[in-house]
């Protein structure tokens, strides 16, 4: 008499296949982060060199308030029917950055913005960094676990090239 042997092949599929699906589940979680890293950092990019290209920004103060330099991250925040490329987008952060003088190695130090008026508009900047403010908050999910809250925080330099 022939013994069957069919429990052991249940015992390990039902020890094997929720191991496989949490490796599956984990791929599609991190594919997603990149994707939205991806994104995220394009619309930073966008949005620094549509500013770096722009002429008559004023760079006393928050540049991101400044009227050319909002008109141009809403261009590079929206598609072409003016919908945000990604729904609750914080806000985008400009920093000014020079070579400093001192340093041979050409290292980037804040602009000196202490005698902007209205004519004097500042240094003009050799580049500017770009940021979100706090960090883009994305929830991962992977099965069996609590959902992984996880902030990116793209940032880009780009050099200046416009007129202040």
């Amino acid at each position: 008499m022939r013994r069957r042997c069919g429990g052991n092949m249940i015992l390990e599929a039902a020890l094997f296949i929720p191991v496989l699906v949490l490796l599956i589940g984990g791929m599609v979680q991190i594919g997603k982060v990149t994707y939205v890293y991806y994104t995220l950092k394009k619309i930073v990019w966008a949005a620094g060199r549509e500013v770096a290209t722009q002429q008559g920004v004023n760079f006393c103060g928050d540049v991101a308030g400044d009227a050319v330099a909002q008109a141009a991250i809403n261009l590079a925040v929206n598609d072409a029917n003016g919908t945000p490329i990604i729904a609750n987008l914080p806000p985008i952060s400009i920093a000014t950055q020079c070579t400093d003088p001192a340093n041979a190695g050409g290292a980037l130090i804040p602009c000196d913005t202490s005698n902007c008026d209205a004519l004097n508009l500042a240094q003009k900047p050799d580049f500017l960094v770009v940021t979100l403010q706090g960090g883009y908050a994305v929830q991962v999910r992977i099965p069996f676990l609590n959902p992984i809250p996880v902030t990116l925080n793209p940032s880009v330099t780009v050099p200046f090239g416009g007129v202040s």
